[in-house]
């Protein structure tokens, strides 16, 4: 188990570096994030210790959404007064997404068609 948890906060560490010091735009955690994806790919499979650790973070997963739940409470007046502005924001959003998820989809499928 202990060798798990270094796992993650070794790569949780570097995407600091990373971050810190050549992409400040993006979080560490994201960066040490896909790290860790990148190296479980070239490892080809994942430990033992790290997907026992890994399990036992996704126990509590939901735990990680109280403070979001919060920040929406506290700002519910804001949300209000701004709601048709947010609602007009995700809707359009949800539409470009879907729409240039097809459009790769689409690019991607007719290349492999022509060979």
């Amino acid at each position: 188990m202990i060798s798990g948890l270094v796992q993650i906060l070794l790569f949780q560490s570097l995407g600091e570096l990373v971050s810190k010091f050549v992409l400040p735009t993006l979080p560490g955690p994201v960066i040490g994030l896909v790290l860790l994806v990148l190296w479980l790919v070239l490892r080809k499979g994942i430990n033992a210790e790290l997907a026992m650790v890994a399990d036992g973070f996704s126990q509590y997963l939901g735990l990680l959404f109280v403070p979001a739940a919060v920040g929406v409470v506290v700002f519910l007046p804001q949300l209000q007064a701004n709601a048709l502005a947010i609602i007009s924001a995700l809707v359009g959003s949800v539409i470009l997404t879907i729409g240039s998820s097809a459009l790769v989809v689409r690019f991607l499928s007719r290349e492999d068609t022509h060979e």
